[in-house]
């Protein structure tokens, strides 16, 4: 273990998709930015991420992001200890990008280099304090999640429990066989004629409704892992059989909202009692949520009510894509003493605890 002196500050990026991100984090909590170029509205119009157009605008976007999250830095470089990257999982090309940037500013600066986990990542983003704490003569240590934790990580491209015993030490529990949470929103969402990304659009017009036809839940008894593409085939039977009752291909907006609270439901109850039972079965002190989809607020609710430990999970804008969690997780690979080499390279397909 090593002990990193007061105000350590890491620089990061973040490039796994299609969110160009730096961000500058002391003492592995206080962010003191987080800058993220969105690429969304890019590809919107595809319906999903296109590799290799999220590969050419990380380019165009990550130095005037790295600009912009350096700024807040009175003497700028001089202030930054250690550099940070992801470098899986995710897409090869846009992962290349941030990490060979992050690889070229550690060498030619001569500051400590550290690639992480995008997933381990997500979950420490329950590690920040936003907004940073204004320095006072108080030491007492700041709220921090106590192990073993049980953290679920939901996002358009993982769906996974993982049971934390102490930082860098993680035993996967359970994990999606088939689709992603958010990519089956994603998915439902194109069904019923929603925009893109689903998860954001499923929410908003299932909000107020009070009650639907229930949709089947895959349980998948003695597992804690998760199967979503049942659920999305029992959607895409609705709309045709609604189709072909009203005798037009258009759904009306009743239809549409029913549907996607129902789906919305099944989601949430299988992803909150296979957690609120991990966490039951292994003594988990708290629940953390994490990832993309933990700002869904129906999810972030019924967890809350729910479990009989505390539940933590960031705020909306730390879910998503950033590189102040990247800092985060960095941090604590710094203090176990752990740097990485020239020769690292992108695994796209990267699993946690890698």
């Amino acid at each position: 273990m090593t002990h990193l002196p007061p105000g350590f500050t890491i620089l990061a990026l973040e490039t796994s998709c299609d969110e160009t991100a730096a961000a500058v984090v002391r003492d592995g909590r206080s962010v003191l930015s987080n800058v993220v170029a969105s690429q969304m509205d890019m590809h919107r119009r595809y319906g999903g991420i296109v590799p290799e157009v999220a590969s050419r605008q990380h380019i165009r976007s990550l130095t005037p992001v790295l600009e912009e999250a350096l700024a807040v830095l009175p003497t700028g470089w001089q202030n930054i200890d250690a550099i940070a990257a992801t470098y899986g999982p995710g897409l090869s090309g846009a992962l290349l990008t941030g990490l060979n940037a992050a690889k070229a500013i550690a060498w030619q600066r001569g500051l400590p280099f550290v690639g992480v986990n995008h997933l381990e990542a997500h979950i420490y983003a329950n590690w920040l304090q936003v907004p940073a704490p204004v320095a006072t003569s108080d030491t007492s240590p700041p709220d921090l999640p106590a192990f073993p934790l049980v953290a679920l990580v939901v996002s358009g491209g993982h769906t996974l429990l993982a049971l934390l015993h102490d930082h860098g030490h993680y035993e996967l529990l359970g994990q999606t066989r088939d689709d992603a949470v958010g990519e089956a929103f994603d998915k439902v969402a194109r069904i019923m004629g929603l925009d893109y990304p689903g998860g954001p659009a499923i929410q908003r017009v299932a909000e107020g409704i009070p009650r639907s036809e229930a949709l089947p839940r895959a349980w998948l008894r003695d597992s804690y892992d998760f199967s979503f593409s049942g659920l999305k085939t029992a959607v895409l039977h609705k709309v045709r059989e609604h189709q072909a009752q009203t005798g037009t291909s258009n759904l009306d907006a009743q239809f549409v909202a029913q549907l996607a609270h129902a789906f919305q439901e099944s989601v949430v109850d299988v992803l909150v009692t296979k957690t609120i039972n991990a966490a039951a079965h292994f003594g988990a002190r708290e629940i953390l949520l994490a990832g993309g989809v933990a700002a869904n607020t129906r999810l972030r609710h019924e967890l809350a009510r729910r479990a009989s430990v505390p539940v933590r999970y960031p705020p909306i804008w730390l879910c998503t894509d950033n590189a102040a969690m990247v800092a985060a997780a960095a941090y604590y690979r710094f203090e176990a003493g752990v740097q990485s080499g020239w020769d690292l390279d992108v695994i796209p397909g990267l699993k946690l605890g890698a």
